[in-house]
């Protein structure tokens, strides 16, 4: 049996790859086998252009080449990590996905969205997320969140508030679009508490995990 696809998505500091380590540590205490992944990256050739994507340069790549490259990575994480492991019927938990790209550079770089559901048919034809959870919170908290991290900004930790107002914005109008598949989260709470609510929307999306 087909294995699930479970995306995090947010804009920077929301806490996203932290409650994704979360998720694949409870799915394992269950029985469940996980593939715990990221993107851009997750293959040796999609972390190579992870690199190129969020390395701050005095001259930075184009919209166009930014977007590209992104794809050209998901490519490889979708044919040699992602869609493996749900054919071997594990649960792939990814932190950030197509929905990344409709909001980032679509939503905050102004990227036609209609580009990118076109280069997302060509990268992962009849793949999508069976679940997608958005991590909500206002930009300024989850800036604050990054900077308190004191480690050294990437390319897109840098944007200002008006481009994460964007993101954001673009966020929550896809997941207004497909409420079936986003479950919005109150990324304000404790984590703790926001880990629960994840767990508690797994079990009411697929009650038989792990059993």
């Amino acid at each position: 049996m087909r294995g699930r696809f479970i995306t995090f998505e947010g804009i920077e500091g929301v806490g996203k790859s932290t409650q994704a380590a979360h998720a694949a540590t409870w799915l394992r205490e269950r029985g469940v086998q996980v593939v715990q992944t990221r993107e851009p990256g997750g293959t040796p050739l999609a972390e190579q252009l992870r690199a190129l994507v969020l390395e701050p340069r005095e001259r930075p790549l184009s919209v166009t080449v930014e977007l590209l490259i992104i794809f050209a990575a998901r490519a490889s994480h979708v044919a040699d990590k992602i869609r493996p492991a749900l054919q071997r019927g594990h649960w792939v938990l990814c932190d950030r996905f197509t929905d990344a790209t409709l909001a980032y550079q679509g939503g905050g770089s102004g990227v036609n969205p209609a580009w990118i559901r076109q280069l997302a048919k060509i990268a992962h034809p009849r793949l999508a997320p069976d679940l997608t959870f958005l991590f909500d919170a206002p930009p300024a908290v989850a800036m604050s969140r990054v900077a308190g991290r004191g480690n050294r900004p990437d390319r897109f930790e840098t944007e200002g508030a008006a481009f994460f107002d964007r993101v954001r914005r673009a966020y929550l109008e896809l997941a207004a679009r497909e409420p079936g598949r986003f479950r919005i989260i109150d990324a304000t709470a404790g984590e703790g508490e926001v880990a629960a609510a994840v767990r508690r929307a797994i079990d009411a999306a697929f009650p038989s995990a792990g059993s």
